[in-house]
């Protein structure tokens, strides 16, 4: 191997990021990695036949408990997503977007940025702020995406791209499927139709579908989209990021699901007329260099935040509770199914009410483990750190009485 060669491979970055531009954790986690200064290769969109053939088996056996998982720990409550992981030269296989943060912190030195404040009190709020784009973010944007521009999103098609060297000439039949696949799903993401729903153009197998016994959510979530995009336009219009003047985990989880539809015409575009100082913003992050994210700057909890934790409260939070309550009740009488798995089986399912209208989903595990960690993070505050919070919470956002 000659000399230039060899230059060019140790230019080459060893730890890949295995994801597709669709998915916002995929977003989240490349924008941490950029901000510390971490760099990475983006597969399969830029790897070669055999190299992801390679990584798809490793992704396969890690699935299959065949291989270690080096970050994070995993409860019996936690589910291997589809997408994103980090994989390290030495073997070492990494995911969850927010538990990687962590891990990116750990190795950062002493001028790097650090996504989870050192400030305690700040460090809860910005863990809740992750937890509610995480885990009710996703539902907005999915929805976003496969309704709000179901005439003229082109999802199917760039995931194809992205796996083109996996599914050579049947790409495009992925591509399709994949579309019909997340369209099928929204109900479990929360998206529920109107009995008797279409849209004028779209396929009835890319048409968001009603499901028997389930109140319509369509109204809820662009009511809640809406209401967030509002709160974050006026947030960024006094300072460049969510806690003040540099980046946290707050910003990179909001990021993450936002940006998703910057590529969904429709939904940008309603993005775009309602709150353009939200637009701009994203795409700074989306298509900025790692000085986008300066790693010092003040941050700190202000007055300036509540409306954005009143939403919280209102929408993740609440629902973060009704879910606990289904699946704690319904692990004691016996039921041992979850998630997607028992959704698709019609199991595990339980009624409540958000924001004043009512909704059915299925109790997911997953989700469980994050109220019960905030939880915990609340009750490892100490008594003033849990007043400088509360002060900025809904009177009568009711923690304490949680704390177990």
């Amino acid at each position: 191997m000659n000399a230039a060669v060899k230059t060019l491979k140790s230019l080459v970055p060893a730890w890949v990021v295995w994801t597709s531009e669709l998915s916002p954790f995929g977003l989240k986690l490349l924008l941490l990695c950029r901000g510390s200064g971490f760099p990475v290769r983006v597969l399969p969109a830029s790897g070669t036949t055999l190299e992801n053939l390679r990584y798809s088996r490793r992704r396969e056996l890690l699935l299959r408990r065949r291989l270690p998982l080096t970050w994070p720990l995993m409860t019996a409550e936690d589910e291997f997503p589809a997408v994103p992981y980090l994989f390290g030269p030495g073997g070492e296989n990494l995911y969850d977007s927010t538990a990687i943060a962590e891990w990116l912190d750990g190795r950062a030195g002493a001028a790097a940025l650090r996504w989870i404040p050192e400030d305690r009190a700040a460090a809860f709020v910005v863990r809740l702020i992750d937890d509610y784009a995480d885990e009710f973010g996703i539902y907005m944007v999915h929805h976003n995406r496969w309704k709000v521009s179901a005439t003229d999103n082109d999802a199917g098609a760039r995931v194809a791209r992205d796996f083109a060297s996996l599914f050579g000439p049947l790409r495009h039949a992925f591509g399709r499927w994949f579309a019909r696949r997340q369209v099928r799903r929204l109900p479990y993401l929360f998206s529920v139709a109107p009995e008797g729903f279409s849209i004028e153009g779209v396929a009835r197998v890319l048409t968001p579908p009603s499901r028997g016994g389930f109140p319509p959510t369509h109204e809820l979530l662009e009511d809640a989209f809406a209401r967030l995009a509002d709160i974050l336009e006026t947030l960024l219009s006094e300072r460049a990021f969510v806690l003040g003047e540099r980046p946290t985990l707050a910003d990179a989880a909001l990021y993450g699901q936002l940006a998703m539809n910057l590529s969904d015409p429709g939904a940008r575009r309603w993005m775009h007329e309602r709150a353009p100082r939200l637009e701009a913003w994203l795409v700074r992050l989306h298509d900025g260099a790692a000085d986008v994210l300066p790693a010092r700057g003040d941050i700190g909890l202000d007055a300036a935040i509540k409306p954005l934790l009143s939403e919280i409260f209102r929408i993740h939070v609440a629902l973060m509770r009704a879910n606990y309550a289904a699946w704690s009740d319904l692990r004691q009488r016996g039921c041992a199914r979850f998630n997607e798995a028992a959704f698709d089986r019609c199991e595990a399912l339980y009624d409540g009410e958000l924001d004043g209208r009512r909704f059915r989903a299925v109790a997911k595990s997953f989700q469980a483990r994050v109220w019960m960690d905030c939880l915990a993070r609340w009750k490892a505050l100490g008594a003033s750190e849990r007043e400088a919070v509360a002060r900025l919470l809904p009177e009568d956002h009711g923690l304490d009485g949680e704390v177990r």
